[in-house]
């Protein structure tokens, strides 16, 4: 079983609120890859104890709008390649996203959960009611099996990104890297750390690889594809699972839910609260994005790339 565990460990895609989880590897591949460690089972072996780890069979359903990008696979082989590389040499690997965002406040939280009676809550979502919104952004280290969440009061920028990236850095990364200069992340296309969004890019290299002299690169999931995202199905739906059935009146009641997540394989995770205000409509000028020390790759330099710390000059 910690053979199978172990062949899925970068093959699984998931739902960040549910249980269910995926692969798109066949039974019969499966079957072949655990021949190749002398582990001889059959593809109906391989489907029982597939369920038995929460692997289901799922169907096609007609929802997307839109075509995946051809160059798909390319960047998924292309992602494998380089957390192997970095893994190998003991770098960290790190996915993040922002996680759904909420309302604060006596609303009601789907799912259930064991209590004596009912818990009542207002019978309307409304913003106006709400203590407050939350905007759990995260960092998932598949490798160490540790989580951490920055919950933000304001809004999912790029410089409330970046705040959180430097966040995470001096209080888990740092220490579980010391000698690390270079870390590699995962992202989704769009939000705040969008592949196309400028002012990410400018405040991560000012703020973060200037500032504590690491070079990072990211390489952004494809369109239509951050299910496979690890954070997705290895902390948020963790989370979600956590919270279930439980009213969100409070930035206290949010974080402690966040910080008693676990998982039987585990996961720890660490959150912390963020209340600076991020304006919107940020801009920067041509003049800063052609300052930066930016290198795209040569795989697929629309999703790939990677910003070193500049020279500093006196």
């Amino acid at each position: 079983m910690n053979e199978l565990r172990a062949l899925m460990k970068y093959e699984t895609a998931g739902d960040p609120v549910g249980d269910l989880k995926w692969t798109r590897r066949t039974t019969r591949k499966i079957a072949d890859a655990l021949g190749k460690v002398d582990i001889h089972v059959s593809k109906n072996t391989v489907g029982r104890l597939l369920k038995s780890i929460d692997f289901r069979l799922r169907v096609n359903h007609k929802k997307r709008s839109t075509t995946s990008p051809p160059e798909r696979d390319a960047q998924f082989r292309y992602i494998k390649k380089m957390r192997g590389t970095f893994v190998k040499r003991g770098d960290p690997v790190i996915s993040i996203d922002c996680k759904k965002k909420e309302l604060v406040g006596d609303f009601k939280n789907a799912g259930e959960a064991w209590r004596e009676s009912a818990i009542e809550v207002l019978d309307h979502d409304f913003r106006s009611n709400a203590k407050g919104t939350a905007a759990p952004f995260g960092f998932y280290d598949q490798e160490a099996n540790r989580g951490f969440v920055v919950v933000g009061t304001s809004r999912e920028t790029p410089e409330f990104v970046v705040d959180c990236l430097r966040t995470w850095w001096r209080l888990e990364g740092r220490a579980r890297y010391p000698n690390s200069k270079h870390i590699l992340i995962f992202a989704d296309c769009g939000g705040g750390n969008g592949c196309r969004c400028r002012v990410w890019r400018v405040r991560l290299q000012e703020r973060f690889c200037d500032h504590y002299r690491v070079s990072v690169t990211v390489c952004h999931y494809p369109p239509g594809t951050s299910k496979w995202n690890s954070i997705e199905h290895s902390l948020f739906n963790q989370i979600s699972k956590n919270w279930q059935g439980q009213p969100l009146e409070s930035y206290e009641r949010i974080l402690k839910s966040i910080r008693t997540t676990t998982t039987e394989t585990g996961l720890k995770v660490r959150a912390v609260l963020n209340n600076k205000t991020y304006p919107t409509g940020v801009k920067v000028s041509d003049d800063e994005l052609d300052q930066l020390s930016l290198r795209k790759l040569p795989t697929l330099p629309k999703w790939n790339y990677k910003i070193i710390p500049r020279k500093i000059t006196i």
